[in-house]
């Protein structure tokens, strides 16, 4: 198995672990973490495809750091919008947030 394919592995295991904490999550504050392993999964085959090929190691390394960029963006905002839910609605669990009033 070559190094590639391991690495292209881990960064499946990293989306599939993402892709079930947003599945499985109650809490926003859970939800952006794993997006945020989602994220990092991406930056990961990022970086590993343009080192361990014949592809331009330098654009996978900005490739990666715009990957990183919008998640620290993303992390930034959605942190905001959590605190004005939590004000707001004394909870951070969608159950609660999700349910409209009548």
């Amino acid at each position: 198995m070559s190094a590639l394919t391991l690495y292209q592995l881990v960064a499946l295991i990293l989306l599939m672990a993402g892709l079930f904490g947003i599945a499985q999550r109650r809490s926003l504050v859970g939800m952006l973490i794993s997006v945020e392993l989602m994220l990092n999964g991406a930056g990961l085959s990022i970086v590993a495809a343009s080192q361990l090929t014949p592809a331009n190691a330098v654009l996978g390394q900005l490739g990666t750091l715009f990957v990183m960029g919008l998640a620290a963006a993303e992390a930034t905002l959605v942190l905001a919008i959590i605190v004005v839910i939590a004000r707001r609605f004394g909870t951070t669990k969608t159950s609660v947030v999700s349910t409209l009033k009548g």
